[in-house]
């Protein structure tokens, strides 16, 4: 399937769910800024998302659970004060966690809201958003089922600057960004690698 977005043609190998097109579409107006920096983006996670489900049938993954996770799982950021991205909201950028939680929760999908606030970084313990005082729940935000951690792993090879919205980053620029936040994260993003496979994510036919 291929879909054009801002004059690029993105080919995905998934299909578009309806309630998630119609969630997406309720907070992005298609015109908008925001909505090609956010649905690019989760495109291409999702796109990655599902090519990590083919790669692991012996982990026996719900792939509708992962397409949806991945295409909503930034779904707070409209409310975030984001203006680079096109998001105008009040709120700092880190609260698109817990508020993309809210929205799909509202929006009667309390099953996928929780990896709206689990995908950030490697996850967030309590402690760590005491810690460095980030203006957030006091709760765990860890990925725990393996589809939640297949989605916030994926997340690690795009963002939504330039450089790495179409092409993913090497491991050793992943390694280096979630390393700075402390060996326990970096640690966790290597169990990722161990049970989900790296090499051949940036194989073009795979």
């Amino acid at each position: 399937m291929e879909i054009f977005l801002d004059n690029h043609k993105i080919k995905i190998n998934f299909t578009l769910p309806e309630i998630v097109t119609n969630i997406i579409h309720k907070y992005y107006p298609v015109e908008s800024v925001a909505y090609k920096f956010y649905f690019t983006h989760c495109l291409m996670v999702t796109d990655l998302a599902v090519k990590i489900f083919h790669h692991n049938p012996h982990l026996n993954l719900n792939l509708d659970y992962i397409i949806k996770g991945a295409l909503l799982h930034d779904i707070g950021i409209i409310k975030t004060d984001s203006p680079q991205i096109g998001c105008y909201g009040t709120f700092p950028y880190i609260a698109h966690t817990y508020l993309g939680r809210q929205i799909l929760e509202d929006e009667g999908l309390p099953e996928i809201a929780p990896v709206c606030e689990r995908h950030v970084g490697t996850g967030l313990t309590k402690k760590d958003i005491i810690k460095a005082g980030f203006p957030l729940p006091h709760r765990d935000m860890m990925p725990i089922s393996l589809e939640e951690k297949l989605i916030c792993y994926a997340d690690k090879f795009y963002s939504k600057s330039a450089n790495h919205l179409l092409i993913p980053k090497t491991p050793e620029k992943i390694r280096k960004k979630v390393g700075k936040y402390g060996n326990d994260k970096l640690k966790r993003f290597e169990e990722f690698v161990e049970i989900f496979g790296i090499d051949y994510i940036y194989s073009p036919d795979y």
